[in-house]
C-alpha cells in the first residue's frame, strides 16, 4: 500500500489519508469543495462541485492516474434537488462515465453542499 499525498488538494481534516494506491488502484477520500490554496469554500452547489471535481483529479494525478480511469465513484450531496446541476459539471470530468452512487445525506463536513470520492485503475505504462 502506498498513501497518497498532494498538497493540490485539500489535505485530511481529521485521522485518514487523501488517498491510497493499492495494487494498481487509486481509492480517494471523500473531496470536500476546499480550495487547497485558501482554505475556502466557494458559494453554490455549481461552484462547489468544480472545486470537489478538481480536487480530485489533483489527488489522482498524484496517485499517477486520471478521470478517465476512475471506474466507480460514489457522491454526497446535502440536497437532491442539486443534483441536475451537479451532474453537468460532473460529466465534464467523470468522461469514462464510472459506475455511480449519488446520495442525499443529512450533513457533509464544514457545511458543503457536496463531497466526491473516487475508485481508479493507474494503468501501467
Amino acid at each position: 500500500m502506498k498513501k497518497v499525498e498532494t498538497e493540490k488538494a485539500p489535505g485530511a481534516i481529521g485521522p485518514y489519508s487523501q488517498a491510497y494506491e493499492v495494487n494498481g488502484f487509486v481509492f480517494t477520500s471523500g473531496q470536500l469543495p476546499v480550495n487547497p490554496e485558501t482554505g475556502t469554500v466557494p458559494e453554490g452547489i455549481i461552484e462547489q462541485a468544480e472545486q470537489s471535481c478538481k480536487n480530485v483529479g489533483a489527488v489522482l494525478e498524484a496517485a499517477g492516474s486520471s478521470f478517465e480511469n476512475v471506474f466507480k465513484t460514489t457522491c454526497f450531496l446535502a440536497d437532491m434537488n442539486d443534483f441536475a446541476a451537479f451532474n453537468e459539471v460532473y460529466a465534464k470530468y467523470f468522461v469514462s462515465k464510472p459506475a455511480r452512487s449519488c446520495v442525499a445525506v443529512k450533513q457533509l463536513p464544514k457545511g458543503v453542499l457536496c463531497e466526491i470520492e473516487a475508485m481508479a485503475a493507474k494503468p501501467s505504462y
